[in-house]
Formats: C-alpha cells, sequence, structure tokens
C-alpha cells in the first residue's frame, strides 16, 4: 500500500471565461520511507500538486489516497482529522498561531490530539537551532526563524507524511541543508513518506526520486 496515491487527478480553474488547467491528468504514487523531490518553474502546478496531495485542494478529478484512505467524497470535518492525524504540512508561509509563543505552538498540538507533551520536540527545536526561543512570538522571529518553527511544529507530532513547499525558501544554505538532511533522516528512519517542493537543485542529491512539473504536466526526471 502506498502511503499517498494519486489516480488520475487533474485541477481545472477558472479564469473568467478562461479554464486554466493547474494540474494535467496525473498519476503519482509515494511509498513509507520514500524521499521525493517535486522541481520545476514558478506557476507550473507544484504547489497545486501538493495541497491536493494533502487534502488541502480537492481535484477536479481523480482521486487521492493516504494510507489507503480516500480523501474523495469525505466532509470537511471527516478531511481535516485525516490531514492532521496523517499529514505533516511545512508550506512556504509558516502559518503559525500569531498570539501564540513558540512553546504553545507545540501544547496546542499535544491539547488537539490529547497527548502529553513528547521529547520529540525539544530534540527537534534543538536541532533546529530554536530551543532558545521558546518564550518569543511569531512577530519577534525572523522569517527563517519562524519557518524553522513550523518545520519542528510539522514534525512533531510524528506525521507518517511530510508535504514541504519550498521548506528552505528562507533559510541561508547551512540551514537548509540541515533541514533537507533532517527530513531525509525522518523519511529513512521512521518510514515517513516526504515530499518536497524546491528551486534549490542542490537538495535534490537527498531524495530518491526526483519529478519535473511543466505546464501542469508531472514526469519523473532520469538519473545516469
Amino acid at each position: 500500500m502506498y502511503a499517498i496515491e494519486l489516480k488520475k487527478v487533474t485541477k481545472f480553474f477558472k479564469d473568467g471565461d478562461e479554464t486554466i488547467e493547474a494540474l494535467k491528468e496525473t498519476d503519482f504514487s509515494v511509498k513509507k520511507g520514500e524521499f521525493i523531490a517535486i522541481i520545476g518553474p514558478s506557476g507550473s502546478g507544484k504547489s497545486t500538486l501538493l495541497t491536493i496531495a494533502g487534502g488541502l485542494q480537492t481535484p477536479s478529478d481523480g482521486e487521492v489516497l493516504v494510507n489507503g484512505q480516500s480523501f474523495t467524497g469525505k466532509k470537511e470535518k471527516a478531511r481535516a482529522k485525516l490531514r492532521f492525524n496523517e499529514i505533516g504540512f511545512i508550506l512556504q508561509a509558516s502559518n503559525l498561531v500569531p498570539f501564540l509563543t513558540v512553546k504553545k505552538q507545540l501544547e496546542l498540538v499535544d491539547k488537539v490530539m490529547k497527548q502529553k507533551a513528547r521529547e520529540k520536540g525539544s530534540e527537534l527545536l534543538a536541532q533546529l537551532g530554536v530551543d532558545d526561543l521558546v518564550d518569543k512570538y511569531p512577530d519577534e522571529l525572523s522569517g527563517g526563524e519562524r519557518q524553522r518553527v513550523a518545520i519542528v511544529r510539522a514534525l512533531y507530532n510524528d506525521p507518517a507524511i511530510i508535504l514541504a513547499d519550498e521548506p528552505t525558501a528562507s533559510l541561508d544554505t547551512e540551514k537548509a541543508y540541515e533541514v533537507v538532511k533532517i527530513l531525509a533522516r525522518e523519511a529513512k528512519e521512521k518510514d515517513k513518506a516526504t515530499i518536497m517542493v524546491t528551486h534549490d537543485l542542490r537538495l535534490v542529491e537527498y531524495c530518491d526520486r526526483v519529478y519535473i512539473m511543466e505546464d501542469g504536466k508531472l514526469s519523473e526526471k532520469k538519473t545516469s
């Protein structure tokens, strides 16, 4: 069974009288333990594919399955529960709760999941160099710091699937490599399916497979 599977998925948008084909018919699957990169120019459909895979958008046609469970036909409450339980999102915008400190961001996850604080939180904060920022609010952090805290939050609940949209965009080279190494380690050591959208071709060396998105069409990049 695949961790994520897209079957004949398409996405169309209306722009006035024009129909935009953001994602052409796509079959795509990721196994547990795989680290996949998707590259391509801005506006090519990479983020559309990622948000559809994570159930943040619904496809115009086709089916999306997460660990064998279909998003298709589910009501939003059930979709949200599936997303929260199975998927860790790392988005370009950090999407931190503005009125919560770094520490409280993680405590909110504990509250929603009805669980005790996890030791993993302290480990991730230290790994990403933000353990001294636990009492800071998002507006007191730099863009790179907010992004690293968002990565901690995404990984904190130990999701089976990680979907990362330009996770290193606001980070310097050293921090970018650290983040990608953490994602690769999470995939391999903890059997997580990980998809990373990136413009930084230097980072794909850590990935098992690389796909190219061009004008809404996804194709696998052949490696020598």
